[in-house]
């Protein structure tokens, strides 16, 4: 046998990169992220609800982030870290979701759509629409989900993407396309079948569609729990929509495959930032627990909240964990041969930090429940998680298709009941 047993998976040290790198994103929370918060937050309230421009702190933070080297660290081409490296950093990102992943580049949908651009794309398409991206200029969104199927399974799609001489005509309709409402997405990953005829996971294909190409109508943005975002999750409608066939994203019945590739990526990264707004959770659980009094005694000082704070340590603990074998193994053995772990970590995480967060929730009482502390939107957007990307019971349906097909360690031998069989 050669290398380390997968048993005992064995972690290689982190570079001193990326050493530098976390430090520096610690700093980049304390000095400069989180004082924006405040900010963030006063313009959105102005602007309203239904307004999806970007509060300008968002840009001013992007200058700051890329002139300490905070950027791009998702991509290992663009930045040298390996996932394992980029996990930590990611979680600190996601201690303040609405700034910290934008201001470094990080943001979902972008880095699914950057990472997709970059294994399959044209140079021409990278030129294009990639190089924009990596440097911030502009924004994307990846329109695969449909309102009339299931989407979790992404065969089911419906739009239709026909060949017309040199260019592909486009109908269909779309929905919960995130980033899309946001001014600056300027750019669309769509998935639609190009051959209803070939075999099933053959039919799909992805093409890049400018957001201006007549034909293309954004329409409402859906809220999450009530709260719009900033960036938006939108209805799309394509009537008759043309682009240049130089337009198709990889080969023509290659869209499933490519989508399995960028949700690969896109999930564990999802992961890797839920763990921060669960370790942010926990913080705001302690504090409170350590400055409010009650029935004449700080809160920390009783059994129950002391127990509530530890197993929420030890449910990010172990949740963090998982994660992190999930990345050690896309980058030892890619994200095929991590498609079990990534999927474990998708159910595993969400829940342990949704577990986290309600905890923290009732230590705040009303506080926790309406917009005086950040936890309500932390919570409604770590709920939806476990539906994005894919819903819990399809990823235990693979991961439960596997172990049964799984071969066991030992042939156990005949227990004493089967005698009575």
């Amino acid at each position: 046998m050669t290398g380390p047993s997968p048993m005992y998976p064995a972690y290689a040290a982190p570079s001193e990169q990326a050493m530098r790198l976390y430090e520096e994103m610690k700093r980049f929370l304390a000095e400069d992220v989180l004082p924006a918060e405040e900010s963030y937050e006063r313009h959105r309230e102005q602007a309203g609800p239904d307004d999806h421009t970007v509060p300008p702190v968002v840009e001013e933070l992007k200058v700051k982030a890329r002139a300490r080297g905070l950027w791009n660290l998702f991509l290992p081409s663009e930045s040298g870290l390996t996932q394992l490296e980029y996990a930590p950093i990611a979680e600190l990102s996601g201690w303040s979701l609405e700034l910290a992943p934008e201001a470094i580049n990080c943001q979902a949908p972008d880095t699914g759509n950057m990472e997709l651009l970059h294994l399959v794309g044209t140079d021409e398409q990278k030129q294009r629409w990639l190089r924009p991206l990596l440097d911030g200029e502009i924004r994307s969104a990846f329109a695969m989900t449909e309102p009339a199927v299931a989407s979790s399974d992404a065969t089911n799609v419906e739009t239709r993407i026909e060949r017309d001489g040199d260019e592909y005509l486009i109908n269909g309709r779309k929905w919960w396309i995130t980033g899309a409402a946001d001014p600056r997405c300027q750019v669309l990953i769509v998935m639609g079948k190009t051959d209803p005829e070939a075999a099933t996971h053959r039919q799909q294909s992805m093409v890049i569609v400018p957001v201006d190409t007549p034909g293309v109508a954004i329409k409402r943005s859906y809220p999450v729990f009530g709260r719009q975002d900033q960036h938006g999750h939108t209805v799309i409608e394509f009537t008759d929509a043309r682009v240049p066939v130089g337009n198709l994203l990889g080969e023509e019945g290659g869209g499933f495959a490519a989508a399995q590739m960028r949700l690969g990526p896109g999930r564990i990264h999802h992961v890797m930032r839920a763990l921060g707004a669960g370790e942010r959770a926990l913080a705001m659980m302690v504090d409170r627990a350590k400055t409010r009094t009650a029935f004449g005694g700080l809160l920390a000082e009783q059994s129950a909240v002391r127990e509530k704070i530890a197993e929420s340590r030890v449910e990010l603990d172990q949740a963090r964990a998982l994660c992190h074998l999930a990345a050690h193994t896309v980058d030892t053995e890619g994200n095929k041969g991590a498609r079990h772990l990534i999927a474990a970590a998708k159910i595993a995480v969400p829940r342990a930090v949704l577990s986290v967060i309600d905890r923290s929730i009732q230590l705040h009482g009303a506080a926790g429940i309406s917009d005086a502390t950040p936890l309500a939107a932390l919570w409604g957007w770590h709920r939806a998680m476990r539906i994005f990307d894919g819903p819990d019971e399809a990823h235990l349906t693979t991961l439960g298709r596997a172990e049964l097909t799984r071969e066991p360690l030992f042939q156990l031998p005949p227990a004493r009941h089967d005698q009575f069989r």
